[in-house]
């Protein structure tokens, strides 16, 4: 009777490529010397990453370590959660909450234009008071560990949507922040305010940054976001927001 591991490599790297990848390192990886060398082989995260999809965008960008591609890209999706006001205000602080408060409409609302992506049904929007709402992500808690975080440095990208009233003008501001385990501020994305004059189009912006090579020591990411009208009329006409995300890993072709 002829055993698995009797199969030419190339065949057995075939049928590991078709294992989940966190079983690979639990359970393969520690059946004996030679699936533990195969498992820690680079054709084998290679393989496994291109069989599902997950390629490096440009095909002149090198892949400095396909384990760790592979497995930042099964773990990358948006870190902000409620992001689209679905759940009310569900998994935000409210910091600020000035003039009538934080509120959240249905799109497109009064004199507001339609969102790009049909997806998107709700916004928060902010009042006649500085309304701020922020968010801690904990990278650990996310599946991200230090190790990753420390020498892979994967891209963190942050995105987030705003827009006005036609018929008032409004302030929008965005801070974040990557954090160490004891808080302290390792990198920041500070922007200046975007002041949005009334009688503008309202058509929805995005404000995106993308965190490159930052310091070791980064656990947690810190996202703050709002703002207010600027002609302090009661009510909702302030900056409206919605659809932020944080990403985290490559940028790979679709």
């Amino acid at each position: 009777m002829v055993h698995i591991n009797d199969l030419p490599e190339d065949i057995l790297l075939d049928l590991l490529s078709l294992v989940p990848g966190r079983d690979l390192i639990r359970s393969c990886r520690v059946v004996c010397s030679q699936w533990r060398d195969l498992v820690d082989t680079t054709a084998l995260w290679k393989r496994k990453s291109q069989q599902e999809g997950y390629l490096p965008k440009g095909q002149d960008r090198s892949v400095p370590d396909w384990k760790i591609f592979y497995f930042l890209c099964i773990m990358k999706r948006n870190l902000i959660k409620n992001h689209l006001a679905e759940d009310g205000f569900k998994h935000w602080d409210l910091d600020s909450n000035q003039g009538d408060e934080w509120k959240i409409e249905d799109q497109p609302g009064d004199h507001g234009r339609e969102f790009p992506h049909p997806h998107v049904r709700k916004y928060f929007v902010t009042s006649f008071g500085l309304c701020t709402k922020n968010q801690l992500i904990d990278l650990k808690k996310e599946g991200y560990w230090a190790e990753l975080m420390d020498k892979a440095k994967p891209d963190i990208v942050v995105k987030d949507w705003y827009a006005a009233r036609y018929d008032c003008g409004c302030q929008y501001n965005l801070n974040v922040k990557l954090l160490s385990a004891d808080y302290i501020v390792l990198e920041e994305f500070d922007p200046e305010s975007v002041i949005i004059e009334q009688w503008s189009d309202a058509e929805w912006q995005e404000m995106t940054h993308t965190f490159h090579n930052y310091p070791p020591g980064v656990r947690y990411i810190y996202f703050k976001h709002g703002g207010k009208d600027t002609q302090f009329w009661a009510g909702w006409y302030g900056v409206r927001v919605t659809n932020s995300s944080i990403t985290i890993g490559p940028d790979v072709a679709s």
